[in-house]
């Protein structure tokens, strides 16, 4: 069944397009690797589907309802979340409140309940609580609930950033090179992770990556963008020699 279908999407800057005739359908529990250069569109493309900025032409369905134009909050209540390239949590709050933060798009009691701990505020309050130790627990960090996220090694804030996209409850997870400044041993304990995530939580992920490795090992298919254009779409393996990704990475004498 497919859960996000979008259709020529383009997006200027000015007089520069990021994004040329974009179009992408992806099914359920898909795990699809963005590949490119620098400068070929890959985080726009996620901006726009999460309602950053708005496509200047096209349409994104999720579960047949139109995204486009809708505001970045809207678009994480209906099951679609992401993380950043360049971690940013909420580095003076603990590990725990980083992910209780995350809950309060959906919460269920009103500002006068809050202000007064009145009304469903207590019993709200506590479920959030629960779910959040719960994640913790799973993503095996509840030892370190009350650290300032600051504290944290590089690579234990970027398993707390999709803990807090987790908190959320999303259908749909967008990761922006998430193995950007790791190690091989920590790449390797990344692909194991995305991996386990997906199955754990019943996701379906996109994954912008620079890490060849990683995409190539856990991506099922891959897309690859060059100027804001797709050049390329299929297995890791038709990826791996498609010319025009060649020329987009090597440059054109590389495959001739």
């Amino acid at each position: 069944m497919t859960l996000l279908r979008a259709s020529g999407i383009t997006h200027f800057f000015g007089g520069l397009c990021a994004v040329t005739d974009f179009n992408l359908s992806l099914d359920r529990d898909e795990l699809l690797g963005i590949i490119g250069p620098n400068g070929a569109g890959k985080t726009t493309l996620f901006n726009i589907i999460t309602g950053v900025c708005r496509a200047t032409r096209g349409s994104i369905l999720f579960r047949d309802a139109e995204i486009v134009g809708k505001s970045p909050d809207r678009i994480v209540r209906m099951g679609i979340v992401r993380t950043f390239q360049n971690i940013r949590l909420f580095n003076e709050l603990t590990v725990l409140d980083n992910i209780r933060v995350a809950h309060y798009g959906r919460v269920r009691y009103t500002p006068a309940e809050a202000l007064l701990h009145a009304g469903r505020y207590r019993e709200e309050e506590r479920r959030i609580r629960r779910h959040s130790d719960e994640l913790l627990a799973l993503f095996r960090m509840g030892h370190l609930s009350g650290e300032r996220a600051k504290n944290l090694p590089y690579g234990l804030q970027k398993r707390l950033e999709i803990a807090r996209a987790l908190a959320t409850e999303p259908e749909l997870l967008l990761l922006d090179e998430p193995a950007a400044g790791m190690n091989p041993r920590e790449v390797d304990e990344l692909m194991d992770f995305i991996r386990w995530t997906q199955r754990e939580f019943g996701l379906t992920i996109i994954l912008i990556e620079h890490q060849m490795r990683l995409v190539m090992g856990i991506c099922r298919r891959i897309i690859a963008l060059d100027f804001g254009a797709t050049i390329a779409d299929g297995t890791p393996q038709e990826i791996q020699t498609d010319p025009a990704v060649l020329e987009a990475y090597l440059g054109e004498k590389a495959v001739r």
